[in-house]
């Protein structure tokens, strides 16, 4: 099942049905994606049984799939990025034995398509690739295993950062205000079934091509998380309900290669420069930049959708 979120004026916009290539839609019988996750068993099976897609579709007229939620939480489970973060910046590593993850903004997730308001170039603007999971409501203190059942829907996710401000406020104490925008959404949602093969061990198994201003940056792989996306969701349960619509992000996708795969993130690429060169060579994005990201099935289908967004001046 692939879902997107047609523009209407309204906030939530209204939920379609769209065709495996990508090309035609047709309109679901409930109105939000929002409502379908809350009654979720009740709606998925008609969801699912949509097979005609009479309607032409154009990228342009979407919003994000989910354009705002209840919660949003972005994990870093990729080694990788971590390890050399670290490394680059002269930290000691800290590593615990469960996922790191913080709450962002919520309320707005850009569209696919949108032009990106940004305060200031010299706010060291940042795209970070990532994969995330879309939820029903979960429990509080549910198990890893149990919490697999509630991956309801893949997302593809750029999480905006301003990397100049994110060192000061990491370091309050207190947590990102200011240095994490609302993040972009790829245009489609998919249940893991869309995946087939390619979604193994609550992980997407897929590599996620990012280009800046039409050169490739990287294409690194999904598949080595530290922990699934089921663990992601038993961390955040821990201690609280999790509402229908709560989506958990992956962090920045990287993988141990990435000299040779390129990076999902500037600030990535600039960590391999210090560690190679001594210092960063990269700057980060200027108003008129173009990120795009991608994955893609092995017979070329992009599940997702592709993500184009230009930064402007706000």
């Amino acid at each position: 099942m692939r879902l997107a979120t047609l523009a209407t004026g309204e906030a939530d916009g209204r939920l379609i049905a769209v065709s495996p290539d990508n090309e035609r839609f047709a309109y679901t019988p409930v109105d939000t994606l929002q409502n379908a996750l809350e009654q979720w068993a009740e709606v998925s099976e008609a969801l699912a049984a949509i097979d005609s897609f009479p309607e032409p579709l154009n990228i342009q007229d979407l919003l994000a799939p989910l354009p705002r939620a209840w919660q949003w939480l972005d994990g870093s489970v990729y080694p990788s990025h971590g390890a050399l973060m670290d490394k680059a910046l002269g930290i000691e590593p800290f590593k615990p034995d469960w996922p790191p993850m913080y709450q962002g903004v919520s309320d707005t997730f850009y569209a696919p398509r949108a032009k990106v308001p940004m305060a200031s170039e010299d706010l060291g603007i940042d795209f970070e690739g990532e994969f995330g999971i879309i939820t029903d409501a979960v429990p509080m203190g549910i198990s890893a295993e149990e919490a697999a059942h509630h991956i309801k829907l893949i997302v593809q996710i750029n999480d905006w950062s301003l990397r100049k401000l994110a060192g000061p406020e990491m370091k309050s104490g207190f947590g990102w205000i200011q240095a994490k925008p609302p993040c972009g959404m790829a245009p489609f949602a998919i249940t893991p079934d869309e995946l087939a093969d390619a979604w193994r061990n609550n992980r997407p198994c897929l590599k996620l091509r990012v280009d800046w201003n039409g050169k490739q940056f990287g294409m690194a792989d999904g598949e080595p998380m530290a922990f699934g996306f089921n663990e992601l969701i038993a961390h955040a349960a821990r201690t609280r309900n999790l509402v229908a619509g709560t989506v958990i992000g992956s962090g920045t996708v990287s993988n141990e290669n990435y000299r040779e795969v390129g990076s999902s993130c500037i600030a990535e690429r600039r960590g391999i420069e210090v560690v190679d060169q001594g210092e960063p060579k990269t700057d980060f994005m200027r108003f008129g930049d173009v990120v795009r990201m991608e994955a893609q099935l092995p017979d070329g289908i992009t599940p997702f959708g592709t993500l184009e967004q230009e930064v402007v001046r706000r």
